[in-house]
């Protein structure tokens, strides 16, 4: 077996291990825990099955959505390659994160992100209007508003995840992390590619917004709150309104590590001021 498959194989068996010390442990989910987990072969079946449930409406049927959800698992590498990453990322970096089913079945940064996987897929095989059917669906149920049009790598953590927007021409590369209330947006009627471009390992605080067709450099680091404009250079921090690169434009401090793994908000307090109350 390829080695990832194996890791997809212990993933999945380690889901259904909680789900079912969950189960025994608080018989009132135990029916719950057997349709979304248990009675499942597959961590696509099960994923598909709960998205249904989740983003289903009165005209826009469980069923059609379960469906739609497994064909596109089932039949794309990337996006089942993509779910596993995610899954790791929430439980290795969110201190929170109890379990991989608790990730799977409660996390709403999680499951708006391969939702959006799916809308994307649709929207690259010019299946447009379904495509910003379900966009709107993942809106309208967890808070989380990214154009079916938007590139997101793997091993991405949507943190909370509620207020996250994401622009059309926006582009999210590998393990990183995004806090809630964050917007990657434009600035304003100009058309064709006019989102933030945010490289491998980025990690982006809560309430932060940047507009326009800017690169964040991989290993970036931007602070909450803040409001960026312009390009950051790789393995910079960025931090205030509007924003300003740790140790000056002309020699901004370095780090070492990942932010989007690492998820070290704060360490560049000391260095940026005298912050004291």
């Amino acid at each position: 077996m390829p080695a990832t498959e194996e890791e997809d194989a212990w993933v999945w068996n380690q889901i259904k291990a909680e789900a079912k010390r969950d189960a025994e442990a608080e018989p009132a989910l135990a029916s719950y825990l057997y349709s979304t987990i248990l009675s499942h072969s597959s961590l696509d079946r099960s994923l598909s099955f709960h998205l249904g449930n989740k983003l289903c409406s009165s005209t826009l049927l469980s069923t059609l959505l379960y469906d739609l959800f497994l064909n596109a698992f089932s039949s794309d590498s990337n996006l089942r390659s993509a779910a596993i990453a995610d899954l790791r990322a929430a439980r290795e970096r969110d201190p929170a994160c109890v379990s991989y089913s608790h990730c799977l079945l409660n996390y709403k940064g999680f499951l708006s992100c391969q939702a959006h996987r799916v809308a994307h897929k649709l929207w690259t095989e010019a299946r447009r209007p379904l495509a910003l059917a379900l966009s709107s669906r993942i809106a309208d149920v967890f808070a989380v508003d990214i154009h079916p049009a938007a590139k997101i790598g793997k091993g991405i953590l949507f943190d909370h995840a509620t207020g996250v927007v994401v622009g059309e021409t926006a582009v999210i590369g590998n393990n990183v992390s995004i806090l809630h209330h964050v917007t990657l947006g434009g600035t304003g009627k100009v058309g064709g590619d006019r989102h933030p471009k945010i490289g491998d390992g980025v990690l982006i605080g809560a309430g932060a917004t940047i507009l326009g067709n800017v690169k964040i450099g991989e290993g970036a680091k931007i602070g909450a709150g803040s409001v960026v404009l312009i390009d950051v250079p790789p393995r910079t921090t960025a931090v205030g309104n509007p924003a300003r690169l740790v140790g000056g434009k002309e020699r901004p401090s370095k780090h070492e590590d990942v932010p989007g793994e690492s998820m070290d908000h704060t360490s560049f307090i000391s260095e940026w001021s005298d912050y004291i109350i």
